[in-house]
């Protein structure tokens, strides 16, 4: 059984903290207990869930204004995290952004592509890279730290309608691999691979959510769109000790689509 506040004097860090998953995750790791350090580029958001998640949990919020993507500012980050907090125990590297919907591979401009792959990617490289070696020499019982990528089925199904978003989510899976054998034995790494979830990608879509819920272009076994709270509830497990003997797994968290075969959608190349 779990304490109910298993995260008690452990921070976190989630990248892309201020909206979508990373919101939802770090708004249930303050309500286990844990401190958070709160990324993102979005300097309106971040101020409104930092405040939201403190004044709702009570816990300490640090809020940091960082493009994953830059070398230089994902190093002040980490130094800023790790003067804030006495550890950073668990680091969640969400951040990422899904371009060039309907584009396939031979017409995507080369300015988005590599968008896609220096946030999606490079980001979470230069992100776990700048904190991992800090959190190998953590104190705890068992590990010293767990990280939990965000990759997507889009990476276990490569999807020709989000071409440079499969690539890019093909290499997070690979990355969390390969950080699982190098931060072995102290730091599990993990990956979650979302499905069709229903987040900030459909804001202001009206054409892709009605294509993807009302003409049933994604259709999973367990027949709904995924929430945010699936994606919480899979990072809580990773997070939690429930996890400690797992390492270089990527666990989709997609409603069946990537195990039992259902075809995912396949975004139309005129949109």
């Amino acid at each position: 059984m779990l304490e109910e506040k298993f995260l008690e004097g452990k921070g976190t860090l989630i990248t892309g903290g201020a909206s979508g998953f990373g919101r939802g995750i770090a708004l249930a790791y303050a309500e286990r207990g844990a401190d958070v350090v709160l990324v993102d580029i979005n300097e309106e958001l971040l101020e409104e869930t930092s405040n939201k998640i403190e004044k709702e949990t009570g816990q300490r919020v640090i809020p940091i204004i960082c493009d994953v993507s830059k070398s230089d500012e994902v190093q002040q980050m980490a130094k800023q995290a790790f003067s804030e907090l006495d550890n950073i125990y668990i680091l969640n590297t969400n951040a990422g952004v899904g371009l060039s919907f309907g584009k396939d591979i031979t017409r995507i401009d080369e300015e988005r592509f590599d968008k896609t792959l220096n946030i999606n990617l490079k980001g979470q490289w230069l992100v776990a890279k700048a904190l991992s070696r800090k959190m190998k020499k953590q104190d705890f019982t068992l590990l010293a730290g767990k990280i939990i990528c965000t990759a997507s089925i889009a990476g276990m199904i490569v999807d020709a309608g989000i071409p440079a978003y499969s690539i890019s989510k093909v290499g997070v899976i690979a990355l969390m691999q390969l950080l699982a054998r190098s931060l072995a034995p102290k730091i599990t790494v993990n990956s979650i691979s979302p499905g069709y979830h229903v987040t900030g990608i459909y804001d202001n879509r009206e054409d892709i959510m009605k294509m993807t819920m009302d003409e049933g272009h994604v259709k999973t076994p367990l027949n709904r769109m995924g929430t945010v709270e699936d994606v919480v509830n899979t990072s809580l497990f990773l997070a939690s000790p429930l996890s400690n003997f797992m390492t270089g797994h990527n666990i989709p968290c997609d409603g069946g689509i990537a195990e039992v075969g259902v075809p995912a959608y396949y975004f139309k190349s005129d949109i």
